[in-house]
């Protein structure tokens, strides 16, 4: 009796999204080398592209302009230089980054960490020391005074110079 049909009234379309989820930006980029869990090397390491290692090395790596990911498997026992350094299993060395590094929950770092940013999560491992001064060109040029230009002789005479009343401080002595 009251009861209309469902082609009266028009229905919602259902869509879907197509939209890719977005990326983490904490999640280490696709691109780039990769040293598996069952690769050992002893040596250099050095680079013009990302890292992730989930291996061992043993040495020294030096990716400055690179991102470093040493993942929950990796074993490093060496100096680490790297743009971002991102450290989820064990390092034994000193870490050099030149923007920021990570010690994510499951990590374990045993050496000093020179970077402008450093962050280590809850549940990490750490001994050692943390540098966290500007870089070193930063520093030179908040150090370096300003630039000085040579004044001509003829305009040497012109310049008026002030300066400040001599006052003496105040006695430390009453009378």
């Amino acid at each position: 009796m009251f009861k209309k049909s469902d082609t009266d009234y028009p229905q919602p379309e259902t869509t879907t999204s197509t939209t890719p989820p977005r990326n983490n930006v904490a999640e280490p980029r696709k691109e780039g080398a990769t040293i598996g869990p069952s690769i050992a090397i002893k040596g250099d390491l050095s680079g013009d592209e990302d890292l992730i290692i989930q291996g061992r090395v043993e040495g020294k790596i030096d990716l400055k302009q690179n991102n470093i990911t040493i993942g929950k498997n990796g074993r490093v026992k060496a100096d680490v230089y790297g743009k971002v350094i991102c450290i989820e299993g064990e390092v034994e060395g000193n870490l050099f980054g030149q923007d920021q590094i990570v010690v994510r929950s499951s990590g374990n770092v045993r050496g000093n960490i020179t970077a402008p940013r450093v962050a280590l999560e809850d549940g990490s491992r750490f001994k050692g020391s943390i540098d966290m001064e500007p870089r070193v060109a930063d520093k030179q040029k908040q150090a370096a005074p300003a630039e000085v230009k040579a004044m001509p002789k003829s305009e040497a005479g012109s310049e008026t110079k002030t300066t400040t009343p001599f006052r003496p401080e105040p006695s430390m002595t009453r009378a």
